[in-house]
């Protein structure tokens, strides 16, 4: 009886630790886990920046990415309380613009783990200055009612040498979906410039608006950088052409389809520099009386005198224009220094009708070519195929 109790006893001590861990989950904790080991497994994410320093580059986004969790907020906002805004998944951020040059951004993130535990970190960085800043000229101005054949220019003080990436950040805008493109060119300046062109004639009462999303952008070697925004939008006007016929001395004036009036004219006189422009060109500006001198454009001594109702149609010098001295030949023979003359009576008449934009379809056997793109507004005289080619990121775009 005394050998079997110590047994029993034996067996009771054995089995005792095995009972202590046979029940419950698999995962439960054990009993002597580390002090802390939970909160461990619960630490906040960890949120990386870039860029990140002082004098860092600029001309990049802004990104943020959080590890061991999810990103619920981002704000990046400089010193003068603009925001980068921007988008991304559950672990990653990005701005939709560029940081610009000489600025401090503060960047704010709030992350959420999968256990719930929110966290927000808040760094900043600071851009270098911009060395050299590019400017822009545009044409046409804000709040303008132009004719159908304006198209959107921009003349850089700088070269550009990154056309891409400047184009990229171009948007022009319809009421219509008006299908056009932009395109390169030399301008008569001898800058870089690039218009936007519709692939036809401007629809009437077409809203346009040019949103040049440049600050931040990079030039490229010698350009330097946009430290600034640009923006315009301007309304078509009534589809007024002007048809130019030299061979037969007279202009025609044609609103929504129907001729409006036909004037008498004298062109430029064949057989040598004074020959005028043939082509499609447009209406750049109605500059009235002004000074015409034939040595600014190359012609010697030919004329030094004040002109009225002047309409600038090439930066090479051709305007119509009242030209009472060549009154015999209006109508009969092509007598002008290149330009499109007429009566006084009638150059005021038409002076009143038309507005920038507006083309002037030009025919003529004897003539001196048609203008280059750069010359005013001489794109019209390309196909839609050869326009398209002058974009650096193949066009078309609406």
């Amino acid at each position: 009886m005394t050998l079997i109790r110590v047994r029993i006893a034996a067996a009771a001590v054995l089995l005792a630790p095995l009972a202590a861990c046979s029940p419950g989950s698999p995962d439960a904790p054990a009993a002597d886990a580390k002090p802390g080991a939970r909160a461990a497994d619960d630490r906040p994410a960890t949120v990386t920046v870039s860029p990140t320093g002082r004098a860092v580059r600029a001309g990049q986004p802004v990104r943020v990415t959080a590890s061991g969790g999810t990103l619920t907020s981002v704000t990046v906002t400089d010193t003068e309380g603009r925001t980068l805004k921007g988008s991304g998944g559950d672990g990653s951020w990005q701005s939709d613009r560029k940081a610009v040059p000489g600025a401090t951004y503060t960047v704010k993130a709030t992350t959420r783990t999968a256990r719930g535990t929110e966290r927000t970190t808040s760094t900043s960085f600071t851009t270098a200055p911009a060395g050299k800043v590019n400017k822009v000229d545009w044409r046409p101005g804000a709040a303008t009612t132009v004719g159908v054949a304006q198209p959107v220019s921009l003349v850089f003080d700088n070269p550009v040498t990154e056309k891409a990436e400047v184009e990229r950040q171009l948007r022009v805008t319809t009421s219509d979906g008006t299908e056009g493109s932009w395109g390169w060119m030399k301008d008569w300046s001898g800058r870089d410039r690039i218009d936007w062109r519709p692939k036809a004639y401007w629809k009437p009462g077409t809203k346009v608006t040019l949103d040049a999303r440049l600050n931040g952008t990079d030039s490229g070697a010698g350009g330097g950088w946009f430290v600034r925004d640009y923006t315009t939008s301007f309304t078509i006007g009534a589809r007024q052409i002007v048809r130019v016929d030299l061979d037969h001395h007279k202009l025609t004036l044609e609103r929504d389809g129907r001729s409006v009036r036909t004037l008498p004219v004298s062109g430029g006189t064949p057989g040598g520099d004074k020959r005028s422009w043939r082509g499609t060109t447009v209406l750049m500006s109605k500059e009235g009386t002004i000074n015409m001198n034939s040595e600014t454009v190359g012609l010697a001594d030919a004329y030094d005198k004040m002109v009225d109702y002047s309409m600038r149609l090439t930066w090479s010098g051709m305007y119509a224009h009242a030209a009472p001295w060549n009154a015999k030949w209006m109508g009969k023979a092509n007598r002008s220094s290149g330009c499109i003359g007429m009566s006084d009576a009638d150059a005021a008449w038409f002076y009143a009708q038309v507005r920038p934009g507006d083309p002037f379809e030009i025919t003529g056997k004897d003539t001196k070519g048609v203008p280059a793109p750069g010359n005013g507004f001489g794109e019209w005289n390309l196909s839609w195929e050869e326009w398209k080619a002058k974009s650096a990121l193949g066009g078309p775009v609406a």
